[in-house]
């Protein structure tokens, strides 16, 4: 071979770094394909706003939707059924990776594959669930970013007390169709603290959307009754009913997004969803380019925040206390 030709070969061929396997190299100049399945609905602004700043932290990464990437996807609007559907035809597809939201997503794409790497997003308890062996170890196809730890049910109750002083039951909202563990992974915890905190505890399922206000106006019956809502699918698809009731029944409630306080909640302690899924993309790259779901340890929410709606609280006729207002990360006035 003559020189020329020597160099135009090799100025034509991708540069793979050293660091790379030797797999993710010769896949390199390739259009990898990964698939999305969101537990939510698409006509929700701020759930298309959770896939956006996935997009961007990819672009960012170097991962470009419609150049060297193919990004399918899917939403499951919080229907089990259609998850379990969208799950299926999504692991047909033998995509190089799927992003899976929620626990009731995972759970569905768990029985379609054991190989396609899966990272998670918003998911409570991976261990209870039989997502990963250990944290530091997931030992299978599925990694991810946890959204809550079980000991924050207790911290919100803690957080209405702090608010709603003459609080004396609290109520704790689920779907156990759509919440980690039937909702057991909250309830033990706050179950354990009532006596300490000095409240009685209530178990409020909710299979459907008639039952929402059925348990509200059962709640109001009694008196000093706070709310606490838990987090799942069915509780984000229909969180401004839930605000609207807990307001119309004036049931002082902790959520544990943002989404509702800045909905008109009175007020949200937990984690910022849109850093779950900057850093979710992080694990796209890494595992795109070689490394094993097995070998990249589940990790847990590197921001809290409490966030307070003034306005909910003054219709509630709740006087926030300034020392909670000084430990809010933002205060809607």
């Amino acid at each position: 071979m003559r020189r020329r030709e020597f160099m135009t070969l090799v100025g034509g061929a991708s540069v793979c770094p050293l660091s790379w396997p030797v797999a993710a190299c010769a896949q390199s100049d390739a259009v990898r394909r990964i698939c999305v399945l969101m537990g939510t609905a698409e006509n929700d602004p701020a759930q298309r706003a959770l896939v956006a700043a996935l997009t961007q932290s990819l672009k960012d990464l170097g991962w470009q939707d419609g150049r060297n990437l193919q990004i399918d996807y899917r939403w499951g609007a919080g229907d089990p059924e259609k998850i379990q559907i969208f799950a299926r035809l999504l692991v047909e597809q033998r995509p190089d990776l799927i992003v899976g939201h929620t626990t009731p997503v995972v759970a569905a794409l768990k029985t379609q594959t054991s190989s396609i790497p899966i990272v998670f997003t918003q998911v409570s308890d991976p261990i209870g669930s039989h997502f990963v062996d250990s944290l530091a170890r997931p030992g299978g196809n599925i990694t991810g970013f946890t959204n809550l730890e079980a000991s924050m049910g207790t911290k919100m109750v803690e957080l209405l007390k702090e608010v709603a002083p003459q609080t004396s039951r609290v109520a704790l909202m689920f779907n156990p169709q759509t919440s980690p563990n039937g909702g057991s992974y909250f309830l033990k915890p706050v179950e354990a603290a009532a006596p300490l905190l000095k409240v009685g505890m209530i178990a409020a399922p909710i299979h459907n959307p008639a039952e929402i206000e059925v348990v509200m106006a059962q709640l109001s019956q009694g008196a000093d009754t706070g709310l606490i809502v838990m987090p799942d699918i069915f509780v984000l698809a229909h969180r401004q009913e839930i605000i609207s009731l807990a307001a119309q029944f004036r049931l002082p409630a902790v959520y544990t997004y943002r989404l509702f306080p800045a909905g008109g909640g009175l007020m949200s302690y937990g984690t910022d969803l849109g850093d779950l899924f900057h850093r979710a993309a992080s694990y796209v790259d890494r595992i795109l380019k070689g490394e094993r779901p097995s070998d990249l340890p589940v990790q847990m929410p590197a921001k809290y925040e409490l966030i307070i709606n003034l306005k909910a609280a003054r219709a509630l006729g709740l006087d926030i206390p300034m020392s909670v207002q000084q430990r809010a990360d933002e205060v809607i006035e």
